[in-house]
């Protein structure tokens, strides 16, 4: 199973400074709402994700292991 990068809701403010580290991942629309584009990690993907929880300013993201 995959690891997933999850949004803590209520801490996130819709900076989009995510969104530069993991744009396969996540993006901002035109109202400044995160979406998640994908929220299952491929191995490809996990030091973009791992970028993105980083960078989070309001430290909304995570990366939660599976299986």
């Amino acid at each position: 199973m995959a690891d997933k990068l999850v949004v803590e809701w209520p801490l996130c403010d819709g900076n989009g400074v995510c969104t530069f580290e993991a744009p396969e991942l996540l993006e901002i629309d035109d109202d400044d709402n995160l979406i998640v584009l994908r929220d299952e990690l491929t191995e490809a993907d996990r030091p973009k994700a791992e970028a993105a929880v980083r960078v989070c300013p309001k430290h909304a993201l995570r990366i939660e292991r599976q299986g």
